[in-house]
């Protein structure tokens, strides 16, 4: 089963996601992290929780600690890692922003400003992607190996 980890620091907007999750009849199992340090830990494993094999990563910008920037950059240059599909979700259109998620080969920049039924059908539409597509299977790129 795919898994959506919600890279997400603002409760209002994380709870606005889960449940236009609800609302499209997404049942995947939603792993809510607060910031880019605490995403990347739980990614490779260092968390008490282990990372699932299968995920889409929803990703803020603007968090404390580590934003989006920072954490995709981050996240492209791990071995273990760099083959995660994300979508960013921002409310930024300025250009930087987009040109750098998209350096970043972020799967696709969304306005959260897009609030409503426009919201509804893009998790309609990330759910489509992720129901056609093969994802990369995870748990063999981003567990530890023992040896």
């Amino acid at each position: 089963m795919l898994n959506i980890i919600l890279v997400e620091d603002d409760d209002g907007d994380a709870k606005s996601v889960k449940r236009a999750l609800s609302r499209s009849r997404i049942a995947n199992p939603v792993h809510r992290l607060r910031d880019g340090l605490e995403a990347l830990s739980f990614l490779r494993g260092e968390a008490e929780e282990l990372p699932p094999e299968h995920y889409v990563i929803l990703l803020d910008i603007n968090m404390p600690r580590m934003n989006g920037h920072e954490f995709m950059a981050a996240l492209r240059s791990d071995p273990r890692l760099h083959r995660a599909v994300v979508f960013m979700l921002s409310t930024s259109e300025d250009e930087t922003d987009i040109a750098r998620a998209y350096d970043n080969n972020v799967a696709g920049y969304v306005l959260k400003g897009n609030a409503g039924m426009d919201f509804l059908r893009l998790i309609e539409g990330v759910e489509h992607y992720w129901n056609i597509v093969v994802l990369p299977d995870m748990s063999r790129s981003s567990r530890p190996s023992g040896g």
